[in-house]
Parts: C-alpha cells; structure tokens; sequence
C-alpha cells in the first residue's frame, strides 16, 4: 500500500491521541464552568415552603369561607395596649446649609466644597454628616460623596467649614448640591 494513499486520520492519528487528552480536560473544565454558572444565577428557593401549600389551599376554598373551615391557623391578632411615645424629631431637621461652593484639587479629581451650616435646634450638634451630589451642567448626575464633620456647631447659630475634602469626583462634574443627613447631639 503507498504510502500518500493513508486514510486522512492515518496520517494525523498519534497527534490527535495526543491532544484528545488535552481536549477532553478543556471541554470538561467548560462543562463545569457553565454548569456553575447556571447554578448561581438559578432562583433561590423559598424560604417559607408552607406558603405555597397555604396559598393554593386559599385558592381552592369558596370565597365566602373562613380561613378556619379551610384548615388555615389563623393566629388571633394581638390587642394593642402600650401607649407610644412621641417622636422627636432628628437633630439634622434643624440643620439647613445657608450657602456653598466647591473647587477641584488633587490634579482635578478631588472636591473641595465650602459651606455654612446653620443649626435652627434649641441644642448644639456634632458629628454632622452631609451628603453631596455631583453633576453636569446639564444636570446629568455623576457622583455621590458623604462625609462627616466631626465638630460642634452650636444652639440657634452657624458655623463655616472652608475646603472640606469630600472625596474623589467625575472629571465631568460642574455642579455640587449638598445637604445635611445625620447629626448628633452634643
């Protein structure tokens, strides 16, 4: 027989042995990864697995009958006797920000914001956390950046925080709105 007349899997048969080992480990390896996958995106399970027995239990019965002649155990409603306090109000209600700038600093990627709290509260207060909101000119939001000012502004007055370092900002950011969101009092 000649030897230009082998089959076409005679001439490449020991290197495809060789790399059938090697294919069948990638495609296995493939297999596993996918099958994974699907296993971490699937719905998890219900953590209550009566309530589908109970809501098709619910279905079931006519509309007119009791949750007891279905077989429902229905907890009586607990009567409601303690009295409840009043709630005050958080002390940052009585913050307001009277006015506010920012620059960029750090090469252009950090905010600088000044601004003047005033405390309208009947009680000093610390620990003022403001909230900023970064956007374009056209109002397209950018960034959110909170910080905590860890100082004490006094009852009915205001106080100015010059150069408060707020945090890294988008390159693209022209406007800066900021508000009080937390305090505590002194």
């Amino acid at each position: 027989m000649r030897e230009d007349a082998k089959s076409f899997l005679g001439r490449i048969g020991p290197l495809a042995r060789r790399q059938l080992a090697t294919q069948a480990a990638v495609l296995l390896l493939v297999v596993f990864v996918v099958g994974l996958s699907a296993w971490m995106l699937r719905a998890p399970p219900r953590a209550d697995s009566q309530s589908a027995s109970l809501l098709v239990a619910q279905e079931a019965a006519p509309a007119n009958a009791s949750p007891a002649a279905v077989g429902i155990d229905q907890p009586e409603p607990p009567e409601i006797t303690a009295q409840v306090a009043p709630i005050e109000a958080s002390p940052a209600a009585g913050l307001k920000i009277s006015s506010q700038s920012w620059r960029r600093a750090g090469l252009g990627s950090n905010a600088l914001v000044t601004l003047t709290l005033r405390n309208e509260n009947d009680y000093a207060v610390k620990d003022v956390e403001i909230a900023c909101a970064f956007s374009r000119s056209d109002g397209t939001h950018l960034t959110d950046r909170k910080r905590v000012i860890p100082d004490t502004v006094n009852m009915k007055s205001r106080k100015t925080f010059a150069h408060l370092h707020v945090g890294f900002v988008n390159i693209y950011a022209n406007k800066a709105k900021c508000a009080p969101v937390a305090a505590s009092r002194a």
